[in-house]
C-alpha cells in the first residue's frame, strides 16, 4: 500500500480535462470538443467528445503551428470562423481537421501560474460566428480547470516537502519556523501601514519583502499587487476571515473583500486558497 506522501496518489489530470470538456460542450452547445495536456512543449490531443473519426487522436501540436500552436505561443484564446480559409494560422494539420469535417474552431489555453498546461477546443462542422458567448464559456471552464490543477500542484508540493522532512528529521522547533515567518510577515505589514514616517514605512516594507522571498527558493515571474492587497492576502494566508482581516488592518469588511477580489483578479485565481498558493509561488508571501 502506498504511503500517504506518495505523489502517485494525485488524481489523473486527464479526468479533470475530460470533465472540463463535458462542461465546455454543455455550456457552449458546440457539437465537437477536444483537448489535451502540454508535455515538453508539445500539446498532445487526448480527450474528445462528439468526434466521428480517430483523425485527431494522439495528434501532437507544436508551438506556433495551427490554431492550437498559436494559442500555445500566445497563452491567449483564439478562434477561426473557417479553418480551411483562415490566414491567421498555419495549416500543418489540415489533413486531420478536414477528416473530422471541422470548420469553425475556438481554442483556449489552460494557464497555471503563467504556464500553458493544456488547451481546450470547441468546434463546429459548419462555418459559424463564434461570438463572445461561446468564447467566454470556454474561457470560464478553462479558468476552473486551471484552478483545479493549481490546487493539485500545491498538494504535490506540500507532499514533497513532507516526504523530505520525514527523510531528514528537522531540529526541535524547526517545523514551526515557516508558520512563524508567515505570522511575522503579516504583523510587519500591519505595523508598516500604521507608521507615519514614510522612510521607516519603506524600510519595514522592504523587510517584509525579504521575508516573503523566503517562501520560494525559485520565485516565478513577479506580478504587481498594491500594498493593501498584499496586506489583506497576508492575513488571509493565516486563515483569517474577511472580518478578522478587517479588524487587524483597521478596515471595513467590504474594503477587505474588494482588495481580496483585486488580488485574486491580478493573480488570475478563482479562490482565496488559490490566490495564496500563487502569491507564495511568486515570492509575494512567505
Amino acid at each position: 500500500m502506498p504511503s500517504s506522501t506518495d505523489i502517485s496518489l494525485r488524481p489523473d489530470d486527464g479526468d479533470a480535462f475530460r470533465q472540463a470538456l463535458r462542461s465546455v460542450q454543455k455550456r457552449s452547445r458546440l457539437p465537437v470538443v477536444f483537448g489535451g495536456q502540454v508535455c515538453e512543449g508539445v500539446l498532445r490531443l487526448s480527450q474528445f467528445a462528439g468526434v466521428r473519426t480517430a483523425a485527431l487522436r494522439g495528434l501532437g501540436i507544436r508551438t506556433a503551428t495551427g490554431l492550437g500552436g498559436r494559442v500555445l505561443a500566445s497563452a491567449r484564446p483564439a478562434s477561426v470562423a473557417d479553418y480551411e480559409a483562415a490566414r491567421s494560422i498555419t495549416h500543418d494539420y489540415d489533413g486531420p481537421v478536414s477528416a473530422e469535417g471541422i470548420r469553425s474552431v475556438v481554442a483556449v489555453p489552460v494557464v497555471v501560474t503563467g504556464t500553458v498546461r493544456g488547451v481546450l477546443y470547441g468546434a463546429s462542422r459548419s462555418v459559424i460566428c463564434l461570438g463572445d458567448r461561446v468564447t467566454d464559456a470556454v474561457v470560464d471552464v478553462s479558468r476552473q480547470l486551471a484552478g483545479e490543477l493549481a490546487v493539485r500542484d500545491e498538494v504535490d508540493r506540500r507532499l514533497r516537502l513532507r516526504r523530505a522532512a520525514e527523510a531528514e528529521p528537522a531540529a526541535p522547533g524547526e517545523r514551526f519556523m515557516v508558520e512563524e515567518v508567515r505570522e511575522l510577515h503579516a504583523e510587519l505589514r500591519v505595523i508598516a501601514q500604521a507608521v507615519g514616517d514614510e522612510a521607516l514605512r519603506a524600510r519595514l516594507c522592504a523587510v517584509s519583502r525579504r521575508l516573503a522571498g523566503l517562501g520560494s527558493a525559485t520565485p516565478e515571474p513577479a506580478v504587481s499587487l498594491s500594498p493593501r492587497e498584499l496586506d489583506v492576502l497576508a492575513q488571509i494566508a493565516l486563515g483569517c476571515t474577511n472580518a478578522e482581516a478587517a479588524d487587524r488592518l483597521s478596515l471595513r469588511p467590504e474594503t477587505v473583500k474588494a482588495y481580496l477580489r483585486g488580488a485574486m483578479r491580478t493573480l488570475d485565481a478563482r479562490t482565496r486558497f488559490e490566490a495564496v498558493v500563487i502569491a507564495r509561488r511568486r515570492g509575494l508571501l512567505p
